[in-house]
């Protein structure tokens, strides 16, 4: 048990559950769009969050996590309207996620350049999430550790060329834990590996140059 753990995060209240959690939810999106230009965002709400998300401030905390800020940021009370002024196309609707948290969010965004995608998470308590679901495949994530995220197609050597780069240039860096999803046979999958120190930038570089690899991004800690 750490300081975190008793006395919760660094926050803008009013819930730690509710605000903070949903913070950083929303910062897991960020770091996926990746400073891409942001048009729309449809957010769903699930359980708990979606009964009293207004009162609070659910909405203004995934909103303001999708545009980069942090649990601690002030800019969270204006989120709606910083997002307005930055052109970007808001909705939050209110639907149960079968066999989902109480605390959950799916994430839909739109990006300039044509992308999409969605990220699934919850709040689980104290500022603490767990991500299962990215662009419809399942992940591990709870944004306690550096986490390297690559997307790339199910073709074979794919997973061996990714762990070699780490290896063989990168030999000091340790995989903690290692999750892998596809959407079919031959399809798109995701390999979600959290490691246990800040890997160097130019690793993610060198992994999205690896044949069937479509991207790689890190997430710190959050």
């Amino acid at each position: 048990m750490n300081v975190f753990d008793i006395i919760g995060p660094v926050m803008i209240g009013p819930s730690s559950s509710h605000t903070a959690g949903a913070v950083r939810l929303g910062r897991v999106a960020n770091k996926l769009i990746n400073g891409r230009g942001l048009t729309r965002v449809e957010i769903t709400l699930s359980g708990s969050f979606a009964r009293t998300y207004r009162g609070h401030g659910t909405d203004r905390a995934l909103l303001a996590g999708i545009m980069g800020y942090h649990s601690y940021s002030p800019e969270i009370r204006d989120a709606l309207e910083i997002a307005q002024a930055r052109g970007i196309d808001y909705a939050f609707l209110k639907r149960d996620i079968k066999g989902a948290h109480p605390n959950t969010a799916l994430i839909h965004y739109w990006t300039e350049d044509g992308d999409e995608g969605t990220v699934q998470g919850a709040s689980i308590g104290g500022g603490n999430i767990l991500v299962s679901r990215i662009n419809g495949m399942d992940v591990r994530l709870s944004g306690e550790n550096n986490t390297i995220i690559v997307m790339h197609r199910d073709k074979p050597g794919v997973i061996a060329a990714v762990t070699q780069v780490m290896h063989w240039q990168y030999a000091d860096l340790n995989i903690s834990s290692f999750y892998l999803s596809r959407e079919s046979r031959g399809g798109n999958s995701i390999m979600t590996m959290e490691v246990d120190s800040l890997p160097p930038e130019d690793l993610m570089a060198k992994i999205r140059e690896i044949d069937h690899v479509t991207n790689a991004i890190l997430v710190r800690r959050l």
